[in-house]
Protein backbone atom coordinates (compact mmCIF):
# COMPACT_ATOMS: atom_id res chain seq x y z
CA UNK A 1 0.00 0.00 0.00
CA UNK A 2 1.23 3.53 -1.01
CA UNK A 3 2.72 5.46 1.88
CA UNK A 4 4.30 9.14 2.46
CA UNK A 5 6.26 10.52 4.69
CA UNK A 6 4.65 13.22 7.18
CA UNK A 7 5.81 15.25 9.24
CA UNK A 8 2.82 17.04 11.21
CA UNK A 9 -0.80 17.01 11.06
CA UNK A 10 -1.62 20.53 12.47
CA UNK A 11 -5.10 21.34 13.94
CA UNK A 12 -6.69 24.19 14.18
CA UNK A 13 -4.69 26.33 11.74
CA UNK A 14 -5.69 29.92 10.59
CA UNK A 15 -2.78 30.97 8.35
CA UNK A 16 -2.79 28.34 5.55
CA UNK A 17 -5.92 29.01 3.71
CA UNK A 18 -9.34 30.44 4.52
CA UNK A 19 -11.56 29.06 7.40
CA UNK A 20 -10.15 26.77 10.12
CA UNK A 21 -7.88 24.24 8.30
CA UNK A 22 -5.76 20.86 9.31
CA UNK A 23 -2.66 21.05 7.47
CA UNK A 24 -0.88 17.93 6.32
CA UNK A 25 2.92 18.47 6.06
CA UNK A 26 4.63 16.67 3.78
CA UNK A 27 8.36 15.47 3.35
CA UNK A 28 10.89 16.17 0.27
CA UNK A 29 11.08 19.24 -1.33
CA UNK A 30 13.08 19.95 -4.70
CA UNK A 31 13.47 23.47 -3.99
CA UNK A 32 16.22 24.72 -1.31
CA UNK A 33 14.78 28.22 -0.33
CA UNK A 34 17.87 30.17 2.11
CA UNK A 35 14.87 31.17 3.85
CA UNK A 36 12.93 28.21 4.55
CA UNK A 37 11.34 28.25 7.77
CA UNK A 38 10.55 24.19 7.40
CA UNK A 39 13.65 22.53 7.27
CA UNK A 40 12.58 19.16 8.58
CA UNK A 41 10.55 18.68 5.44
CA UNK A 42 13.05 19.29 2.60
CA UNK A 43 14.51 16.14 2.35
CA UNK A 44 12.92 12.88 0.93
CA UNK A 45 14.28 10.59 4.04
CA UNK A 46 13.26 9.68 7.72
CA UNK A 47 15.50 12.31 9.85
CA UNK A 48 16.32 12.69 14.34
CA UNK A 49 16.10 16.40 15.21
CA UNK A 50 18.41 16.16 17.97
CA UNK A 51 18.31 19.24 20.95
CA UNK A 52 21.47 18.60 23.03
CA UNK A 53 20.31 20.83 25.62
CA UNK A 54 17.19 18.48 26.51
CA UNK A 55 19.84 15.11 26.58
CA UNK A 56 21.01 13.93 30.10
CA UNK A 57 23.32 10.95 28.36
CA UNK A 58 21.22 8.32 30.00
CA UNK A 59 22.38 5.99 26.75
CA UNK A 60 18.74 4.88 26.21
CA UNK A 61 18.33 6.39 22.66
CA UNK A 62 17.36 3.22 20.85
CA UNK A 63 14.77 2.39 23.53
CA UNK A 64 13.44 6.36 22.41
CA UNK A 65 14.07 9.42 23.79
CA UNK A 66 11.13 10.32 26.62
CA UNK A 67 12.62 13.85 27.23
CA UNK A 68 12.91 15.23 23.39
CA UNK A 69 16.15 15.26 22.97
CA UNK A 70 16.19 12.89 19.73
CA UNK A 71 12.79 13.57 18.11
CA UNK A 72 12.10 11.23 14.77
CA UNK A 73 10.99 13.36 11.74
CA UNK A 74 9.00 11.58 9.18
CA UNK A 75 5.79 9.22 9.72
CA UNK A 76 5.19 6.63 7.33
CA UNK A 77 1.24 7.26 6.32
CA UNK A 78 -1.04 5.75 4.23
CA UNK A 79 -4.19 8.20 2.34
CA UNK A 80 -6.21 5.92 4.67
CA UNK A 81 -4.54 6.62 8.27
CA UNK A 82 -4.06 10.62 7.38
CA UNK A 83 -7.97 10.82 5.95
CA UNK A 84 -8.88 9.19 9.36
CA UNK A 85 -7.16 12.09 10.86
CA UNK A 86 -8.71 14.64 9.21
CA UNK A 87 -11.85 13.56 9.28
CA UNK A 88 -12.34 13.92 13.54
CA UNK A 89 -11.91 17.98 12.68
CA UNK A 90 -14.75 17.65 9.74
CA UNK A 91 -17.07 19.51 12.44
CA UNK A 92 -14.50 22.33 12.61
CA UNK A 93 -14.12 23.40 9.45
CA UNK A 94 -17.66 25.27 8.40
CA UNK A 95 -18.62 26.55 5.39
CA UNK A 96 -14.82 27.79 4.51
CA UNK A 97 -12.57 25.64 6.02
CA UNK A 98 -10.77 22.62 5.01
CA UNK A 99 -7.73 20.81 4.57
CA UNK A 100 -4.16 21.71 2.97
CA UNK A 101 -1.94 19.88 1.72
CA UNK A 102 1.57 21.42 2.35
CA UNK A 103 5.26 20.64 3.12
CA UNK A 104 7.80 20.60 1.48
CA UNK A 105 6.21 19.84 -1.83
CA UNK A 106 2.82 18.05 -1.33
CA UNK A 107 3.03 17.77 -5.40
CA UNK A 108 5.81 15.48 -5.05
CA UNK A 109 3.41 12.65 -3.61
CA UNK A 110 0.88 12.69 -6.05
CA UNK A 111 -0.78 9.19 -5.56
CA UNK A 112 -1.61 9.85 -2.07
CA UNK A 113 -2.32 13.61 -2.80
CA UNK A 114 -5.03 12.71 -5.21
CA UNK A 115 -6.39 10.03 -3.16
CA UNK A 116 -6.86 12.57 -0.22
CA UNK A 117 -9.03 15.17 -2.32
CA UNK A 118 -11.16 12.29 -3.41
CA UNK A 119 -11.91 10.88 -0.12
CA UNK A 120 -12.24 14.41 1.56
CA UNK A 121 -14.78 15.33 -0.93
CA UNK A 122 -16.70 12.39 -0.66
CA UNK A 123 -17.24 13.51 2.59
CA UNK A 124 -17.88 17.24 1.88
CA UNK A 125 -14.29 18.50 2.60
CA UNK A 126 -12.74 21.27 0.65
CA UNK A 127 -9.03 21.06 0.21
CA UNK A 128 -6.53 23.54 -0.32
CA UNK A 129 -2.72 23.21 -1.99
CA UNK A 130 0.28 24.99 -0.97
CA UNK A 131 3.01 24.55 -3.65
CA UNK A 132 5.71 26.10 -4.91
CA UNK A 133 4.70 25.27 -8.85
CA UNK A 134 8.29 23.76 -9.97
CA UNK A 135 6.07 20.23 -10.19
CA UNK A 136 3.37 20.25 -12.60
CA UNK A 137 0.06 18.10 -11.98
CA UNK A 138 -2.84 19.20 -13.75
CA UNK A 139 -5.23 16.29 -11.94
CA UNK A 140 -4.49 17.50 -8.68
CA UNK A 141 -4.47 21.25 -9.15
CA UNK A 142 -7.99 20.78 -10.86
CA UNK A 143 -9.03 18.78 -8.09
CA UNK A 144 -8.49 21.05 -5.35
CA UNK A 145 -10.68 23.99 -4.42
CA UNK A 146 -8.05 25.91 -3.69
CA UNK A 147 -3.98 26.22 -4.80
CA UNK A 148 -2.21 28.62 -2.76
CA UNK A 149 1.12 28.80 -4.71
CA UNK A 150 4.85 31.07 -3.96
CA UNK A 151 6.38 33.43 -6.71
CA UNK A 152 9.45 34.11 -4.66
CA UNK A 153 11.73 36.02 -7.05
CA UNK A 154 10.85 37.72 -10.28
CA UNK A 155 14.91 37.02 -11.67
CA UNK A 156 15.54 33.39 -12.59
CA UNK A 157 19.02 33.92 -12.24
CA UNK A 158 18.74 35.56 -8.92
CA UNK A 159 16.09 32.90 -7.93
CA UNK A 160 18.13 29.90 -8.82
CA UNK A 161 21.21 31.50 -6.24
CA UNK A 162 18.78 31.46 -3.44
CA UNK A 163 16.49 28.32 -3.91
CA UNK A 164 18.48 26.20 -6.15
CA UNK A 165 16.33 26.14 -9.35
CA UNK A 166 15.40 28.51 -11.79
CA UNK A 167 11.50 30.04 -11.76
CA UNK A 168 10.84 29.96 -15.71
CA UNK A 169 9.34 26.63 -15.19
CA UNK A 170 7.30 27.98 -12.14
CA UNK A 171 6.73 30.84 -14.85
CA UNK A 172 5.13 28.54 -17.40
CA UNK A 173 2.87 26.54 -14.61
CA UNK A 174 1.61 29.87 -13.54
CA UNK A 175 0.05 30.01 -17.00
CA UNK A 176 -0.90 26.42 -17.51
CA UNK A 177 -2.74 26.94 -13.54
CA UNK A 178 -4.41 30.24 -14.74
CA UNK A 179 -6.40 28.07 -17.57
CA UNK A 180 -8.04 25.44 -15.18
CA UNK A 181 -10.67 27.71 -13.02
CA UNK A 182 -9.12 27.52 -10.10
CA UNK A 183 -8.77 29.93 -7.71
CA UNK A 184 -5.32 31.06 -6.86
CA UNK A 185 -3.73 33.07 -3.95
CA UNK A 186 -0.72 33.88 -5.05
CA UNK A 187 2.43 34.87 -2.02
CA UNK A 188 6.10 36.05 -1.52
CA UNK A 189 7.41 35.97 1.04
CA UNK A 190 9.71 39.29 1.77
CA UNK A 191 12.84 39.21 2.24
CA UNK A 192 14.54 42.84 2.28
CA UNK A 193 18.91 42.17 1.51
CA UNK A 194 16.66 40.25 -2.10
CA UNK A 195 15.94 42.25 -5.25
CA UNK A 196 12.78 39.67 -5.53
CA UNK A 197 11.28 42.15 -8.20
CA UNK A 198 7.93 42.65 -6.22
CA UNK A 199 7.07 44.92 -8.45
CA UNK A 200 6.88 42.60 -11.73
CA UNK A 201 5.90 40.01 -9.55
CA UNK A 202 2.46 42.09 -8.83
CA UNK A 203 1.95 43.21 -12.10
CA UNK A 204 2.45 39.71 -13.56
CA UNK A 205 -0.34 38.24 -11.35
CA UNK A 206 -3.02 41.20 -12.01
CA UNK A 207 -2.89 39.60 -15.32
CA UNK A 208 -3.64 36.29 -14.03
CA UNK A 209 -7.69 36.08 -14.18
CA UNK A 210 -7.79 33.06 -11.37
CA UNK A 211 -5.87 34.99 -9.04
CA UNK A 212 -8.21 36.10 -6.31
CA UNK A 213 -5.32 37.66 -4.10
CA UNK A 214 -1.76 38.51 -3.82
CA UNK A 215 -0.70 38.41 -0.39
CA UNK A 216 3.30 39.57 1.04
CA UNK A 217 4.79 37.70 3.54
CA UNK A 218 7.60 39.17 6.40
CA UNK A 219 10.17 36.60 6.70
CA UNK A 220 11.25 35.47 10.04
CA UNK A 221 13.89 33.42 11.59
CA UNK A 222 11.83 30.79 13.44
CA UNK A 223 12.81 27.68 11.87
CA UNK A 224 16.61 28.22 13.43
CA UNK A 225 16.26 25.69 15.77
CA UNK A 226 15.07 23.36 13.40
CA UNK A 227 18.55 23.92 11.61
CA UNK A 228 20.27 23.35 14.93
CA UNK A 229 18.53 20.41 15.56
CA UNK A 230 18.96 19.05 11.63
CA UNK A 231 23.07 19.95 12.01
CA UNK A 232 22.38 22.22 9.13
CA UNK A 233 23.64 25.94 8.24
CA UNK A 234 21.01 28.51 9.21
CA UNK A 235 21.01 32.03 6.92
CA UNK A 236 19.49 34.88 8.54
CA UNK A 237 17.71 37.39 6.80
CA UNK A 238 16.64 41.01 8.16
CA UNK A 239 12.41 40.81 9.77
CA UNK A 240 11.10 43.45 7.79
CA UNK A 241 9.39 45.82 9.83
CA UNK A 242 6.17 46.69 9.59
CA UNK A 243 6.33 49.89 8.02
CA UNK A 244 8.40 48.26 5.45
CA UNK A 245 5.63 45.85 4.74
CA UNK A 246 2.99 48.52 4.82
CA UNK A 247 4.74 50.17 2.37
CA UNK A 248 5.10 47.14 0.05
CA UNK A 249 1.26 46.39 0.69
CA UNK A 250 -0.16 49.23 -0.34
CA UNK A 251 1.74 49.36 -3.65
CA UNK A 252 1.77 45.49 -4.94
CA UNK A 253 -1.20 43.50 -2.28
CA UNK A 254 -4.84 43.12 -3.98
CA UNK A 255 -7.84 41.22 -3.47
CA UNK A 256 -10.11 40.79 -5.97
CA UNK A 257 -13.05 38.85 -4.45
CA UNK A 258 -13.43 36.63 -1.34
CA UNK A 259 -12.02 32.84 -1.95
Amino acid sequence: MKKALVTEIRKASFHDGPGVRTVVFFKGCPLRCAWCHNPECLSFEKQILFYPEKCVGCGLCEKGCYLGAKVPCGREMTAGEIFAEILTDKEYFGDEGGVTFSGGEPLSHSEIILELIKKCHDNGIKCAVETSLYIWNEDILRACDLVMADFKIWDSATHERYTGVSNERIKENFLRLDTLGVPVIVRTPVIPEIDQGIDKISEFVKELKNAVSYELLPYHPLGKSKYDALGKAFTEFSVPSKEYMKGLSEKYVFVRKKT
